[in-house]
């Protein structure tokens, strides 16, 4: 009998390693894409967190802001309202006198140097 050289039982386990290996690169790529996801989704995780306490806070200003505890300190504080039985006191300068003006002092430039002047002419803007 004619015995052929190539063996189909070793070109069937070649091509069974083969595709071993490719199953195994496969394997492989798709770990790696669900590390990638699983890092995605942990950071869209903690920004949606973080999103949600700023929401949080924001709702809690509002709340707070249209109290009338908001306004009226709004109202004492920068609206400079005074309610009844309150006594306002506006400061009165005292008669005969005049405002105490201040001074504030020039300040004296410094000379600058020859080469100084001509590094600013060349070299700045």
């Amino acid at each position: 009998m004619f015995r052929s050289p190539i063996n189909v039982r070793r070109v069937a386990t070649f091509a069974g390693i083969f595709l071993l290996i490719l199953f195994v690169i496969e394997f492989n790529t798709r770990l790696e894409e669900l590390n990638r996801l699983n890092d995605q989704r942990d950071e869209v995780r903690a920004i949606a967190t973080q999103v949600i306490q700023t929401q949080s806070a924001l709702q809690t200003q509002v709340a707070y802001a249209e109290s009338t505890e908001a306004v009226e300190e709004w109202a004492r504080t920068d609206g400079r309202y005074v309610q009844e039985g309150d006594q306002p006191v506006i400061p009165l300068e005292v008669p005969g006198s005049s405002p105490v003006v201040v001074n504030t002092p020039v300040p004296i430039p410094t000379p600058l140097q020859n080469w100084e002047i001509w590094w600013t002419l060349f070299f700045e803007e």
